[in-house]
Parts: structure tokens; sequence; C-alpha cells
């Protein structure tokens, strides 16, 4: 799950060959992705190519595929590509960063199965998969391949973090139609939250996913704006320890992307790079014993629990002023971290919360969405 590349600063795919797309006399009507690099959607009159990019890290193919309403004809030269039958009925999501975005459409309804479900936090969805209305399909390592060709979806979303792409190609092979999504990629907070257009073009919502995305971005800049109003700059630290090393967001990610977007002086701001730093306790107490604050701390709960893991996070300024804030303690009833699901999809609460973190007097009336300061 995408989750656990999360926890090492977050970072959160296949099929076909790379082709070139032509459209024979098609005229465009429009592109609809402004912000996201990683995919495009070109909608013609009746029928639109959705092109997904940056599949992995290392990737370098481009995955097309057409999207198309029942009975329409499709040009000659798009018939080489994964066809789609639009709007999809059943679906079956890898990822849970894929929920918030299909529940956003009131789509959740068309989701048939996924894998290792306990991970799923969202209420709504929850409620089907207790019903029996979601299958488990086992994890993304290990797909039960038998369950989803017995469940025959419409398209199943995938994706991949290291290019692996044999289960989803065995899939393809037994008539299984499979899109790539690529979400986890993008490196920006509206970049990823641009990806509903998505599912929109999925599920024939074009403008309602348009709409929906629309206001998060206004959204967005409207927080990122108050937050420039204010006078101070505060120092911020980040990250935890895992297995002896602290890892932390590098200067180039999206959790840092969102701390500049705050108006923040993020520490290692100025290291090259996407995912994340792997430093040991001494270089980091070094750098930030006098920070303002510390952002996600890992999986603690509470100062006490802090410093009963180490006495020596008594020197960094942020624990003794108690200004440690975390996304990890709210969970799905399951034991999934919403922040981890929904997050990616809505960047306004995000940068909201950082924001009154950081600034409370900009968002006085504001309460926290993600973040819970540890006592």
């Amino acid at each position: 799950m995408k989750f656990k590349f999360f926890l090492l600063v977050l970072i959160p795919f296949f099929i076909q060959c790379k082709q070139e797309v032509t459209t024979e006399k098609q005229s465009i009507k429009n592109e609809l992705i402004t912000d996201a690099e990683g995919i495009s959607i070109a909608k013609y009159s009746n029928f639109s190519i959705v092109t997904i990019k940056n599949t992995f890290p290392e990737a370098v193919e481009n995955y097309s595929y057409v999207l198309h309403k029942k009975g329409v004809q499709i040009p000659d030269s798009l018939k080489k590509l994964t066809s789609i039958e639009v709007p999809v009925k059943k679906i079956i999501v890898t990822s849970t960063t894929h929920i918030p975005s299909i529940e956003m459409l009131n789509m959740e309804n068309s989701i048939i199965a996924f894998p290792n479900t306990n991970y799923i936090s969202s209420e709504k969805t929850r409620q089907l998969i207790n019903s029996g209305k979601i299958r488990e399909i086992g994890n993304n390592q290990s797909l039960n391949t038998e369950v989803i060709l017995d469940l025959q979806p419409d398209v199943m979303v995938g994706f991949s973090v290291d290019g692996d792409m044999k289960t989803y190609k065995n899939l393809e092979r037994l008539g299984q139609k499979i899109i790539l999504n690529s979400d986890w990629t993008e490196k920006t907070p509206l970049g990823k939250a641009e990806w509903i257009k998505f599912f929109g073009a999925l599920y024939d919502k074009d403008a309602e996913a348009e709409k929906i995305y629309s206001q998060i971005k206004n959204d967005y800049n409207q927080a990122k704006q108050l937050a420039t109003n204010s006078k101070t700059l505060p120092t911020i630290m980040a990250g935890s320890i895992y297995e002896d090393q602290w890892f932390l967001p590098q200067g180039d990610s999206w959790a840092a992307y969102f701390l500049n977007e705050a108006h923040s002086n993020y520490l290692w701001k100025d290291s090259k790079g996407t995912g994340s730093l792997s430093l040991s306790f001494e270089s980091v107490l070094d750098k930030a014993k006098d920070a303002d604050f510390w952002i996600g701390p890992g999986q603690f709960t509470s100062i006490e629990e802090i410093l009963n893991a180490n006495p020596n996070y008594t020197h960094f300024k942020a624990v003794r002023d108690k200004n440690v804030y975390s996304f990890s303690s709210k969970k799905g009833a399951t034991g999934g971290v919403i922040y981890y699901e929904l997050a990616p999809n809505r960047p306004d609460l995000v940068l909201k919360d950082l924001i009154k973190i950081l600034h409370p007097e900009v968002l006085p009336n504001y309460e926290l969405y993600f973040f819970e300061k540890l006592d």
C-alpha cells in the first residue's frame, strides 16, 4: 500500500507498448488537465484519449487508452489501444488514494474489490466492505487473479512502484482490461488532487470532476495567499526514526512543498530530490535542536511516548515547547491512517492545517482536520 511510502516521507504502473497516438481527422475538443504532470485527457467529440506518464520514478514509456460510450465508432488508428466503455459500472481499484476521488463523484457503489481492504479508512466504503459488496483480492504484491477474473470488472485500476507488471500483464492476457494510475508520482499538491479527473473520465463525469477540482484549487490558493500575510517564518523539522535512521522529506518532495506553501522555513528545503533523506539522530539534532515545530513525528502519539523512546528528544526545542503535530493518530475503524488515504485528494485541507499550526492568527476559526497536537 502507498501508506508505506508516506512513512519514508511521501513518495502513495504499466501494460501496453509505448505508442504514438493519432486521431485521423478527429479534431480535439479540449485538454482537461492543467496541473498534473502524469496524465493528459484529450477530449474529442465522441471519445477521450487518456495518456498516463511517470508511472514509476524511472519510467520512460507513456500509456494511452481510449474511453468511449457504447456504440461509438473508434477511428482505425486507435484500435490498437485498450478501449474502455464509459461510464464504468464495475471497477477494481488498488490504492487507498483512489477511494476519495470515487466517493467525491458518488460512485463508491461501483467498487467491487480491493487488495487488503483493512487499509481503507473511509466510513462509506467500509460499510460496503462490511456488507460484502467489496471483495478482498489479496495484496498488491500477490493479487488473487482467480477472484478478479470471476468478478469480471469493466476495468481494473493498477499501479506499480518499481515497474513490475507481471500480474497485470497476466490478467490482460486473460482478457481483463487494465488502466494505469500514477497519481502517487506527482510532485505537487494540486497535481495529485487533479487526478480526480482520471476517475471523472472513467465515470463519464468530466464536468463534475472539473467542478470539484476547481473548488479544491481555489480553496488551496486562497489559503496559500493568506499564509503570505503572516509576518513570521517558523523553522520546521520533520520526519521520524525508522530502524535507527531518521527519515525526513527531501527539499523537492510533496511534503516539503506543503511546508513552503504554508510560509515556513523547512530546515532541509535546499536538499535535492523528491523522496526522503536518511540521517542519524545526531545530525538531525545538530541542525534542528532550535526548530520551532516538529511536523509528522511518525507513530508517536504523545510527548511522553517520544521521551520514553529516547530521553535525548528533550534537546529539541519543539519537544520542550510541545509544538509537535502528528497526522498518524487519526485512523479508520481497521487502523488505516486517514491522512494517507485522503490527503493527496484534499491538499486544501492539508495546507489549511499547516497554516493553522504555524500561523493560527491567519485562520482563527479553522479547526484542524488531519493533524493533532501531541500532549
